[in-house]
C-alpha cells in the first residue's frame, strides 16, 4: 500500500510540474484580404499578447488559427472587433483538451502494458517510439535495420529505420523526417505507422516493392528527441530544441529553420526566445548536425521528405524564395498525384504549391519558413 501511495506521489508530482493552459483558447480568425493579414500581423507580432499562430493563412484559405492565452483574451477580443476582423472560438479551453488526451494516453500505455501490443492509433513515449523500431527490424531482419545517426543536446540517441533490399554501397536514398517541431506528435505518429507499413507491405504492394528494389528509404521518427520528451514531461506546446543559449534566459532553437540554407533570411528570428529562432548558426542544433553529416556523409540522397502539423498543405521548394526550383513542374506533379491519392484514401484535401507561395503568413511566428531547406541543401527534391 505505501508503494501504491508512494507511486502516485510521484505521478502527482510529475503531472502538477506541466505547465498548465487552463481557460486558454483557439481562435479561428477569417482573413479576407491583404490590409486584414497586414492587421493580424500587427496583432501577433506583438509580444503583449504572447499569440501563437498555429495555422496561417494560404493561398488557398484565409482562416487562420490562433492561441490566445486566458489573460490575454479580452484584449484580443477587442482588437478583433475594433479592426473588423471575424472570428469564432474552435477550443473553448485547451488544459480540457490536454488532460483528455493525457487520459487516453495512460489508458492506452495500460492495454499495451497488458496485451503487449503496439497501437498505432495512440500516441507513445519516446521509448515506446524506439522499442518499436527494434521490433519492427526484428520481425523483418532482412529488409529493416535500426541505425544510430548521433544524439541530441540531452544525450538521447537519434535512430533512423533503414529499409533495404541489398547490403553494401550507397544505394539511392529517400529520407523520411518526423518530428523535428516536438509538439506535432501526429508526424512522429504518422512516421512510426508509415514504417510498419513499409516492411509489412514490401512484396505485397508493387509501388513498396518497386521502390525497394532500386532505392533505401531511411526513416526518422523523431528528430528532436528532447523537445518529444520535454512535451510530455513539462510544456505540451513546447516546439523547439532544448539545447542552452548563452547570454539568455530562453531556451532552444526552432531546428527547422537552423539548416544551411537562406540561413537566418525570412520567416526567421535572432531572438532566442522566438518559437522561430534560429540559432546562432547553421547547423549549430546537433540534432540537425546528425541529419546533416550522415546525409552528406551517404552521398546518394534523392528526395527529402518532412512531416508536420497541423494543415493539409503539400509543399514543396522553395520556402525562402519565390524564384522557381529548376524541377518545379516535376515536383508539382508529384505532389498532385500525391494529394489526389490521399484524397481518394481518406476524402482529405490537400493543396498543393511551393512553401514560399502557399503560405502567405510571411510576418509573424510562422512565416514562409524552412519547411523545405534541407532538401535545397542537398539538392534533393521534397514531393
Amino acid at each position: 500500500m505505501k508503494w501504491i501511495l508512494f507511486l502516485g506521489a510521484l505521478i502527482g508530482l510529475s503531472f502538477c510540474g506541466r505547465e498548465k493552459f487552463f481557460g486558454d483558447q483557439v481562435f479561428r480568425i477569417n482573413v479576407r484580404n491583404g490590409d486584414e493579414i497586414s492587421k493580424l500581423s500587427q496583432l501577433v507580432n506583438s509580444d503583449n499578447f504572447k499569440l501563437d499562430v498555429w495555422k496561417a493563412p494560404s493561398t488557398f484559405s484565409r482562416l487562420v488559427d490562433v492561441l490566445v492565452p486566458s489573460v490575454s483574451l479580452q484584449p484580443v477580443k477587442s482588437f478583433l472587433k475594433s479592426q473588423g476582423l471575424e472570428y469564432s472560438v474552435t477550443i473553448g479551453d485547451l488544459q480540457a483538451l490536454l488532460d483528455h488526451e493525457d487520459e487516453e494516453m495512460q489508458h492506452n500505455e495500460g492495454q499495451e502494458r497488458s496485451g503487449n501490443n503496439f497501437n498505432y492509433g495512440a500516441y507513445h513515449s519516446l521509448e515506446a517510439i524506439y522499442h518499436e523500431m527494434d521490433s519492427i527490424a526484428g520481425d523483418f531482419p532482412d529488409l529493416a535495420s535500426r541505425v544510430k545517426i548521433g544524439h541530441s543536446f540531452e544525450n538521447r540517441s537519434m535512430y533512423v529505420l533503414k529499409f533495404g533490399t541489398a547490403e553494401g554501397g550507397r544505394r539511392p536514398a529517400v529520407w523520411l523526417n518526423a518530428g523535428i517541431h516536438s509538439r506535432e506528435w501526429i508526424s512522429v505518429a504518422t512516421a512510426i505507422w508509415t514504417a510498419r507499413k513499409i516492411a509489412s507491405d514490401y512484396g505485397k504492394d508493387p509501388t513498396i516493392t518497386s521502390i525497394l528494389e532500386k532505392m533505401d528509404i531511411f526513416l526518422l521518427p523523431v528528430a528532436n528527441p528532447d523537445g518529444y520528451v520535454y512535451t510530455q514531461t513539462q510544456n505540451r506546446l513546447w516546439r523547439k530544441t532544448r539545447s542552452i543559449n548563452p547570454g539568455s534566459r530562453c531556451v532552444g532553437t526552432d531546428p527547422n529553420r537552423n539548416w544551411n540554407a537562406s540561413f537566418a533570411g525570412e520567416g526567421a528570428s535572432d531572438n532566442p526566445c522566438s518559437e522561430i529562432y534560429h540559432g546562432p548558426h547553421a547547423n549549430s542544433e546537433v540534432e540537425v548536425k546528425s541529419v546533416v553529416d550522415f546525409i552528406q556523409e551517404h552521398g546518394n540522397f534523392k528526395c527529402f521528405i518532412d512531416l508536420h502539423s497541423y494543415s493539409q498543405l503539400l509543399m514543396y521548394p522553395y520556402g525562402y524564395t519565390v524564384k522557381k526550383a529548376p524541377d518545379a513542374d516535376e515536383l508539382d506533379k508529384v505532389a498532385r498525384r500525391a494529394a489526389k491519392a490521399l484524397a481518394s484514401l481518406s476524402g482529405t484535401t490537400y493543396q498543393v504549391g511551393p512553401t514560399c507561395t502557399t503560405v502567405s503568413f510571411s510576418q509573424g511566428r510562422e512565416g514562409r519558413g524552412n519547411r523545405t531547406r534541407i532538401s535545397e541543401t542537398i539538392g534533393g527534391s521534397v514531393p
